[in-house]
């Protein structure tokens, strides 16, 4: 089996608003030396601009994540609306996306999935617990799921 840091560079995207979880969330996989590229936007709306490369995102800003983290709860375009819209999207939909939210509400749960989600996951509390949620997403969708790479731009 290939290890996932081994393979080629890893873009991970995580739309939180929370500035505390956003640092957290970087160390935790600069720990587990997950991601060689981990970009935030801070919203939904910043979200799907990152997506499709615009208001002031592009190629060179905005590399092609190979898996977004979303939180829900997000000012101007919660979670919700941007999943809805990704998942519309022919262009964007390829891209596994992963709640990672403070909610553990069952409606959440259920619509996220509705909407196309791939996997929930509620917070964790702790930095510890953190640390292993952060590896075992990297193991999961870098090291043992198999995505199709003829979605991912070519590396010119």
């Amino acid at each position: 089996m290939q290890n996932y840091q081994d393979q080629q560079p890893i873009v991970i995207l995580m739309a939180d608003d929370d500035p505390d979880d956003r640092m957290l969330t970087l160390e935790a996989f600069q720990e587990n030396k997950l991601a060689n590229t981990l970009q935030f936007v801070e919203d939904g709306e910043q979200l799907i601009h990152y997506l499709n490369h615009t208001n002031g995102f592009n190629e060179e800003n905005a590399p092609h994540p190979d898996l977004i983290l979303l939180d829900l709860n997000m000012p101007k375009k919660d979670g919700r609306e941007a999943l809805k819209e990704i998942k519309a999207n022919e262009a964007l939909r390829h891209i596994p996306v992963v709640v990672l939210t403070t909610s553990q509400a069952e409606e959440d749960i259920v619509k996220s999935y509705n909407l196309g989600v791939n996997s929930f996951i509620s917070k964790p509390v702790s930095f510890e617990d953190l640390l292993q949620v952060t590896k075992t997403i990297g193991s999961y969708w870098f090291n043992i799921v198999v995505l199709p790479t003829h979605c991912r731009p070519s590396q010119a």
